[in-house]
């Protein structure tokens, strides 16, 4: 029976932690750095293993980080089996909690990857988006980071002016109007000795024309063949999504024929409550799992917002849902939320197969767990 070489790797920054087992045999311990040259020794370490048992398959798996997809394209490249798994996805005993260092990291890593292999053992592998879809996740999440930016130079602007006692005039309305930005400016030119409220007003420029600059990127990423028709599709049939908020969807789901049912999709956004059940006792709902992208999650926040304004339905929704427990208003949002992001999956499932921009693939091992 041909053998196969199993690694389990904990990932950081700066390092590699690698153990290793021929099948069921004892684990081996290897460390590497992180970098072109370190991940080039663990593949030709893992390469000549293979090669005393007879040409052994090989099979890896990392933890997916911030470090991304860059280990399993070099793994790709260079013919090896690997999977990124879900951390929240990770079976961890409280003894494991206790005893966490990167060994023991990735030793769960290569238990968990040897059940797959071989007992047939689920796997939390998570699903790995094609290049292009990768690359259009980066500009969409600089538009969002730059949002984020801009709010928190924002804020400091205000600390600024409640910190020295200043607020604005009486009838000026709203806060950054032109009105108002032109009383902040001439806060600047009045104090000379005040040179903080003229640079946050220069940073608030400068990420506004930036901001200005990723939009159009954005509107012409969403009229590519890949996104033309369910962007469109969003946009026009769903109330209080626009056009940033139905290309997050987009690119952070990817393929939306990959959710079998709605249950897979509030799991995906972490939409779904926690369960507690033992034994005899009941099964208790908690609060939210939170898994999958925060960053959609506050898009569908925000989008769901605007519906609960403009969208006569989905208000009727929300207000029933409040008066059942006016203390749990949160509670209510997240239904809204929830139901949001289905029919965004509804909407734009049947505008991508109309499209055919997923076209089936032949099934891998990797889609069959993923």
């Amino acid at each position: 029976m041909k053998e196969t070489i199993i690694g389990g790797i904990d990932m950081h920054d700066n390092s590699l932690v690698c153990r290793v087992a021929v099948g069921r045999g004892e684990a081996e311990t290897k460390r590497y750095s992180n970098s072109e040259s370190g991940r080039g020794r663990c593949f030709k370490d893992l390469a000549a293993k293979a090669a005393q048992y007879g040409g052994a398959d090989i099979v890896v798996a990392y933890e997916a980080s911030t470090q991304g997809f860059c280990f399993y394209d070099d793994c790709r490249d260079n013919g090896i089996e690997c999977f990124i798994l879900a951390p929240t996805k990770m079976r961890k005993s409280k003894k494991d909690m206790k005893k966490k260092n990167d060994e023991n990291d990735a030793q769960l890593i290569l238990e968990t990857l040897r059940g797959y292999v071989l007992a047939g053992n689920k796997l939390p592998a998570i699903w790995i988006a094609d290049d292009e879809t990768r690359a259009d996740r980066q500009t969409v999440r600089a538009r969002l980071d730059l949002g984020f930016k801009l709010t928190g130079v924002k804020t400091q602007v205000r600390t600024l002016l409640k910190g020295n006692r200043l607020s604005k005039p009486d009838g000026m309305g709203s806060s950054w109007t032109k009105p108002y930005r032109s009383w902040l400016k001439s806060l600047c030119m009045d104090r000379a000795s005040w040179p903080a409220l003229a640079t946050l007003m220069r940073q608030i420029d400068s990420l506004e024309r930036e901001i200005k600059i990723v939009n159009e990127q954005i509107e012409t990423l969403s009229l590519t063949p890949r996104y033309e028709a369910a962007s469109r599709a969003l946009v026009e049939q769903i109330t209080g999504v626009g056009l940033l908020t139905a290309m997050v969807f987009l690119t952070e789901m990817g393929d939306l024929s990959r959710f079998a049912n709605r249950q897979k999709v509030g799991a995906f956004l972490g939409l779904v409550p926690t369960s507690n059940e033992s034994g005899e006792s009941s099964d208790r709902k908690g609060h939210i799992t939170r898994e999958g992208s925060a960053r959609l999650r506050r898009v569908l926040c925000q989008a769901t917002w605007a519906r609960v304004r403009l969208d006569p339905g989905e208000s009727v929704v929300y207000k029933r849902n409040v008066s059942r427990n006016l203390k749990r208003k949160k509670i209510a949002v997240v239904a809204s939320m929830r139901r949001l992001g289905i029919l965004m999956w509804h909407v734009g499932l049947e505008a991508q197969q109309k499209a055919n921009v997923f076209p089936r693939k032949v099934s891998t091992q990797l889609d069959k767990v993923a």
